[in-house]
């Protein structure tokens, strides 16, 4: 990668390194690591020779350590929040009473509502 390059690119060290704190924080051991996460030796090896995880990896690793993986990633433009349709989609998915059709179709039934609602010129 050249110094011009500004495509995003997710610092797979510094976060690998940011784990490895909040291991040593907690006191455990990287077989603990595996252990609690089901996340292989073989992966939190790579991680720790530089080589990125894979995204279930990385998702369970962001759950476990409360690390958000997006403040990892060299990025020009950053937004702050997520979109609002995003939040709501996640949070009926995540809802115990709700069942994965269930969930999908109330997120259909708010999208098309907010699509139609929402004031498209407060975007401009």
């Amino acid at each position: 990668m050249t110094d011009t390059d500004t495509r995003p690119r997710f610092d797979s060290a510094t976060y690998f390194q940011a784990i490895e704190a909040t291991v040593q924080a907690r006191g455990l051991r990287w077989k603990d690591v595996s252990t609690q996460t089901g996340i292989s030796a073989s992966t939190l090896s790579r991680m720790s020779q530089g080589k990125g995880p894979d995204s279930a990896s990385l998702a369970t690793l962001a759950a476990w350590s409360a690390l958000n993986p997006a403040d990892f990633v060299s990025l020009e433009t950053r937004t702050t929040e997520p979109e609002p349709l995003a939040r709501v989609s996640a949070l009926l998915r995540h809802d115990p009473r709700l069942t994965p059709a269930a969930a999908d179709m109330l997120d259909q039934m708010i999208r098309s509502a907010y699509g139609r609602l929402a004031d498209r010129t407060s975007q401009e």
